[in-house]
């Protein structure tokens, strides 16, 4: 079975929580909770709400918390929140307001 990959491009707003049991990928506005397998968000995007997932790697704003195995923080990320994780990457450049934790 291939895996599934979700797309929502820079013109999408969701005000709501947003769960995909594979992938998605996001560059759009969301005001709400984010539950996913693996999600990849690029500069554009601005999420207000917290994250779940086994990967994830952040490349817009985020104010909110992200519980993940793995997470890696770009460096177009500006990121306000808890960082709860087993493995973190920080590329040099990303904004940072953060509390971490590993588990």
């Amino acid at each position: 079975m291939s895996e599934k990959t979700s797309v929502l491009l820079s013109d999408v707003t969701i005000k709501g929580n947003i769960i995909e049991k594979e992938k998605l990928m996001t560059d759009a506005k969301v005001e709400g909770d984010v539950s996913a397998d693996v999600l990849q968000t690029f500069e554009g995007s601005n999420i207000k709400g917290d994250i779940s997932s086994s990967s994830v790697s952040v490349g817009g704003v985020l104010k909110g918390n992200i519980k993940s195995e793995k997470i890696r923080i770009k460096s177009t990320a500006d990121v306000d929140g808890n960082l709860n994780q087993k493995n973190l990457s920080i590329e040099d450049g990303a904004k940072l307001k953060i509390k971490a934790e590993t588990y």
